[in-house]
Protein backbone atom coordinates (compact mmCIF):
# COMPACT_ATOMS: atom_id res chain seq x y z
CA UNK A 1 0.00 0.00 0.00
CA UNK A 2 2.55 2.35 0.80
CA UNK A 3 4.97 1.99 -2.96
CA UNK A 4 0.93 1.89 -4.38
CA UNK A 5 0.40 5.49 -2.39
CA UNK A 6 3.95 6.80 -3.61
CA UNK A 7 3.66 5.86 -6.71
CA UNK A 8 0.13 7.37 -7.17
CA UNK A 9 1.84 10.54 -5.93
CA UNK A 10 4.33 10.67 -8.40
CA UNK A 11 1.73 11.35 -10.91
CA UNK A 12 -0.49 13.87 -9.10
CA UNK A 13 0.18 17.28 -10.66
CA UNK A 14 1.90 19.55 -7.86
CA UNK A 15 -0.45 23.08 -7.96
CA UNK A 16 3.06 24.94 -7.47
CA UNK A 17 5.46 22.78 -9.43
CA UNK A 18 5.54 22.26 -13.57
CA UNK A 19 2.69 20.91 -14.09
CA UNK A 20 1.08 24.57 -14.92
CA UNK A 21 4.04 25.28 -17.60
CA UNK A 22 1.87 22.99 -20.13
CA UNK A 23 -1.02 25.52 -20.02
CA UNK A 24 0.69 28.91 -20.11
CA UNK A 25 2.76 27.43 -23.40
CA UNK A 26 -0.72 27.15 -24.52
CA UNK A 27 -2.02 30.05 -23.92
CA UNK A 28 0.61 31.99 -25.24
CA UNK A 29 0.48 31.07 -29.19
CA UNK A 30 -3.36 31.99 -29.00
CA UNK A 31 -2.38 35.36 -27.43
CA UNK A 32 0.47 35.81 -30.06
CA UNK A 33 -2.26 34.97 -33.06
CA UNK A 34 -5.01 37.06 -31.67
CA UNK A 35 -2.51 40.68 -31.17
CA UNK A 36 -0.79 39.49 -34.72
CA UNK A 37 -5.09 39.25 -35.93
CA UNK A 38 -5.50 42.80 -34.30
CA UNK A 39 -2.80 44.38 -35.85
CA UNK A 40 -3.52 43.51 -39.15
CA UNK A 41 -7.07 44.47 -39.10
CA UNK A 42 -5.92 47.72 -38.05
CA UNK A 43 -3.50 48.24 -40.64
CA UNK A 44 -6.29 46.96 -43.39
CA UNK A 45 -8.35 49.59 -41.43
CA UNK A 46 -5.71 52.55 -41.69
CA UNK A 47 -5.50 51.94 -45.52
CA UNK A 48 -9.14 51.69 -45.96
CA UNK A 49 -8.95 55.08 -44.52
CA UNK A 50 -6.78 56.25 -46.59
CA UNK A 51 -8.27 55.17 -49.72
CA UNK A 52 -11.64 56.40 -48.81
CA UNK A 53 -9.78 60.04 -48.35
CA UNK A 54 -8.34 59.72 -51.30
CA UNK A 55 -11.54 58.70 -52.78
CA UNK A 56 -13.25 61.90 -51.47
CA UNK A 57 -10.46 64.45 -52.56
CA UNK A 58 -10.29 62.55 -56.13
CA UNK A 59 -14.12 63.05 -56.24
CA UNK A 60 -13.56 66.97 -54.82
CA UNK A 61 -10.42 67.57 -57.65
CA UNK A 62 -12.87 66.17 -60.37
CA UNK A 63 -15.79 68.36 -59.43
CA UNK A 64 -13.59 71.25 -59.33
CA UNK A 65 -12.33 70.60 -62.84
CA UNK A 66 -15.70 70.04 -64.21
CA UNK A 67 -16.44 73.63 -62.84
CA UNK A 68 -13.66 75.09 -64.26
CA UNK A 69 -14.13 73.25 -67.37
CA UNK A 70 -17.44 74.73 -67.64
CA UNK A 71 -16.87 78.25 -67.04
CA UNK A 72 -14.06 77.56 -69.65
CA UNK A 73 -16.33 76.87 -72.28
CA UNK A 74 -18.60 79.50 -72.16
CA UNK A 75 -16.23 81.77 -72.26
CA UNK A 76 -15.48 83.92 -75.80
CA UNK A 77 -13.75 81.75 -77.90
CA UNK A 78 -10.68 84.68 -78.44
CA UNK A 79 -10.92 84.61 -74.34
CA UNK A 80 -7.29 83.96 -74.00
CA UNK A 81 -5.89 85.91 -76.81
CA UNK A 82 -8.12 89.40 -74.59
CA UNK A 83 -6.72 87.88 -71.33
CA UNK A 84 -2.71 87.71 -72.81
CA UNK A 85 -3.33 91.52 -73.91
CA UNK A 86 -4.83 92.61 -70.54
CA UNK A 87 -2.02 91.49 -68.46
CA UNK A 88 0.35 93.11 -71.32
CA UNK A 89 -1.54 96.23 -70.53
CA UNK A 90 -1.33 95.69 -67.01
CA UNK A 91 2.70 95.09 -67.30
CA UNK A 92 3.06 97.98 -69.15
CA UNK A 93 1.52 100.46 -66.82
CA UNK A 94 3.48 98.94 -63.87
CA UNK A 95 6.27 99.80 -66.23
CA UNK A 96 5.07 103.18 -66.88
CA UNK A 97 4.40 104.16 -63.03
CA UNK A 98 8.30 102.68 -62.41
CA UNK A 99 10.02 104.83 -64.61
CA UNK A 100 7.74 107.56 -63.17
CA UNK A 101 8.72 107.11 -60.07
CA UNK A 102 12.66 107.02 -61.04
CA UNK A 103 11.97 110.21 -63.04
CA UNK A 104 13.15 108.54 -66.38
CA UNK A 105 10.64 108.46 -69.67
CA UNK A 106 9.29 105.08 -70.26
CA UNK A 107 9.57 105.45 -74.17
CA UNK A 108 13.49 106.06 -73.88
CA UNK A 109 13.44 102.83 -70.94
CA UNK A 110 12.00 100.67 -73.35
CA UNK A 111 13.65 101.67 -76.66
CA UNK A 112 16.62 100.52 -74.72
CA UNK A 113 15.29 97.17 -74.27
CA UNK A 114 14.86 96.49 -78.37
CA UNK A 115 17.71 94.97 -80.55
CA UNK A 116 18.95 96.20 -83.19
CA UNK A 117 17.42 93.78 -84.83
CA UNK A 118 13.68 94.32 -83.96
CA UNK A 119 14.22 97.62 -84.83
CA UNK A 120 15.07 97.09 -88.24
CA UNK A 121 12.49 94.55 -88.60
CA UNK A 122 9.91 96.81 -87.65
CA UNK A 123 11.13 99.56 -89.44
CA UNK A 124 10.66 97.85 -92.44
CA UNK A 125 7.61 96.17 -91.92
CA UNK A 126 6.33 100.70 -91.45
CA UNK A 127 7.77 101.70 -94.61
CA UNK A 128 5.47 98.52 -96.12
CA UNK A 129 2.55 99.83 -97.45
CA UNK A 130 -0.55 97.71 -97.54
CA UNK A 131 1.42 94.48 -96.92
CA UNK A 132 0.25 91.14 -98.38
CA UNK A 133 -0.05 89.05 -95.42
CA UNK A 134 -2.17 85.68 -96.88
CA UNK A 135 -5.92 85.44 -97.16
CA UNK A 136 -7.45 85.18 -94.07
CA UNK A 137 -11.03 85.70 -95.01
CA UNK A 138 -12.93 87.13 -97.44
CA UNK A 139 -14.33 90.21 -95.66
CA UNK A 140 -10.88 90.77 -94.98
CA UNK A 141 -9.87 89.93 -98.38
CA UNK A 142 -12.47 92.36 -99.85
CA UNK A 143 -10.77 95.43 -97.47
CA UNK A 144 -7.71 94.99 -98.85
CA UNK A 145 -9.45 95.28 -102.60
CA UNK A 146 -11.63 98.47 -100.93
CA UNK A 147 -8.22 100.83 -100.00
CA UNK A 148 -6.57 99.53 -102.81
CA UNK A 149 -9.30 101.03 -105.71
CA UNK A 150 -9.91 104.03 -102.87
CA UNK A 151 -5.64 104.43 -103.16
CA UNK A 152 -6.07 104.64 -107.45
CA UNK A 153 -8.74 107.49 -107.05
CA UNK A 154 -7.19 110.76 -107.76
CA UNK A 155 -9.38 113.73 -107.30
CA UNK A 156 -10.35 116.10 -109.94
CA UNK A 157 -10.70 119.56 -108.83
CA UNK A 158 -11.69 121.11 -111.84
CA UNK A 159 -14.73 118.51 -112.32
CA UNK A 160 -15.46 119.17 -109.05
CA UNK A 161 -15.48 123.09 -109.51
CA UNK A 162 -17.70 122.62 -112.46
CA UNK A 163 -20.34 120.10 -110.80
CA UNK A 164 -20.68 122.55 -107.96
CA UNK A 165 -21.57 125.77 -110.25
CA UNK A 166 -23.98 123.60 -111.83
CA UNK A 167 -25.55 121.72 -108.86
CA UNK A 168 -25.16 124.09 -105.80
CA UNK A 169 -26.32 123.23 -102.53
CA UNK A 170 -27.72 120.09 -104.63
CA UNK A 171 -24.27 118.57 -105.14
CA UNK A 172 -24.37 117.81 -101.51
CA UNK A 173 -27.38 114.97 -101.38
CA UNK A 174 -29.34 114.75 -98.46
CA UNK A 175 -31.91 112.35 -97.02
CA UNK A 176 -34.79 114.28 -99.15
CA UNK A 177 -32.15 114.70 -102.29
CA UNK A 178 -33.49 112.56 -105.48
CA UNK A 179 -30.48 111.94 -107.35
CA UNK A 180 -30.54 108.58 -108.23
CA UNK A 181 -29.87 107.76 -111.75
CA UNK A 182 -28.99 111.61 -112.86
CA UNK A 183 -24.89 110.96 -112.73
CA UNK A 184 -23.95 110.00 -116.02
CA UNK A 185 -19.93 108.69 -115.95
CA UNK A 186 -17.48 110.14 -118.14
CA UNK A 187 -16.14 108.58 -121.28
CA UNK A 188 -12.21 108.48 -119.34
CA UNK A 189 -13.59 107.23 -116.21
CA UNK A 190 -15.51 104.29 -117.96
CA UNK A 191 -12.07 103.76 -119.55
CA UNK A 192 -10.13 103.83 -116.23
CA UNK A 193 -12.67 101.33 -114.81
CA UNK A 194 -12.23 98.48 -118.04
CA UNK A 195 -8.69 98.69 -117.36
CA UNK A 196 -8.86 97.75 -113.77
CA UNK A 197 -10.78 95.83 -114.52
CA UNK A 198 -8.86 93.90 -117.20
CA UNK A 199 -5.89 94.16 -115.13
CA UNK A 200 -7.58 92.70 -112.09
CA UNK A 201 -8.67 89.43 -114.23
CA UNK A 202 -4.77 89.20 -115.91
CA UNK A 203 -3.79 89.37 -111.80
CA UNK A 204 -6.32 86.31 -111.18
CA UNK A 205 -5.38 84.43 -113.56
CA UNK A 206 -2.05 84.52 -112.10
CA UNK A 207 -2.85 82.89 -109.07
CA UNK A 208 -5.10 79.93 -110.97
CA UNK A 209 -2.32 77.56 -110.85
CA UNK A 210 -2.35 73.77 -110.59
CA UNK A 211 -1.17 71.99 -108.02
CA UNK A 212 1.83 69.86 -108.86
CA UNK A 213 1.19 65.96 -109.71
CA UNK A 214 3.00 63.45 -107.01
CA UNK A 215 4.52 60.71 -108.88
CA UNK A 216 5.24 59.04 -105.85
CA UNK A 217 1.80 59.59 -104.60
CA UNK A 218 -0.88 56.22 -104.01
CA UNK A 219 -3.19 55.70 -107.33
CA UNK A 220 -6.59 54.96 -105.00
CA UNK A 221 -8.88 56.50 -108.48
CA UNK A 222 -10.31 56.23 -111.91
CA UNK A 223 -10.08 59.66 -112.90
CA UNK A 224 -9.82 63.34 -111.62
CA UNK A 225 -13.06 63.78 -109.99
CA UNK A 226 -12.61 60.35 -108.53
CA UNK A 227 -8.95 61.71 -107.17
CA UNK A 228 -10.49 64.85 -105.71
CA UNK A 229 -13.63 63.16 -103.82
CA UNK A 230 -10.94 60.70 -102.03
CA UNK A 231 -8.68 63.66 -100.89
CA UNK A 232 -12.22 64.97 -99.20
CA UNK A 233 -12.86 61.57 -97.87
CA UNK A 234 -9.39 61.40 -96.98
CA UNK A 235 -9.44 64.78 -95.01
CA UNK A 236 -12.67 63.97 -93.38
CA UNK A 237 -12.74 60.15 -92.34
CA UNK A 238 -9.15 59.16 -93.13
CA UNK A 239 -8.19 58.94 -89.32
CA UNK A 240 -11.25 56.54 -88.87
CA UNK A 241 -10.34 54.85 -91.58
CA UNK A 242 -6.03 54.19 -92.27
CA UNK A 243 -6.55 50.54 -89.78
CA UNK A 244 -9.47 49.49 -92.32
CA UNK A 245 -7.60 51.03 -95.64
CA UNK A 246 -3.85 48.86 -94.28
CA UNK A 247 -5.79 45.48 -93.71
CA UNK A 248 -7.51 46.05 -97.02
CA UNK A 249 -3.83 46.32 -98.73
CA UNK A 250 -2.28 43.32 -96.57
CA UNK A 251 -5.22 41.43 -97.37
CA UNK A 252 -5.99 40.27 -93.19
CA UNK A 253 -9.21 42.36 -93.49
CA UNK A 254 -11.90 40.12 -92.36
Amino acid sequence: AAAVSALGGLGSPDPDGGGSSGSEDEARPSTAAAAAAEQKREERLRRFRELHLKRNEARKLNHQEVVEEDKRLKLPPNWEAKKARLEWELKVEEKKKECAARGEDYERVKLLEISAEDADRWERKKKRKNPDLGFSDYAAAQLRQYQRLTRQIKPDLEQYERLKEQYGEALYPTSDSLLHGTHVPSKEGVDRMVADLEKQIEKREKYSRRRPYNDDADIDYINERNAKFNKKAERFYGKYTAEIKQNLERGTAV
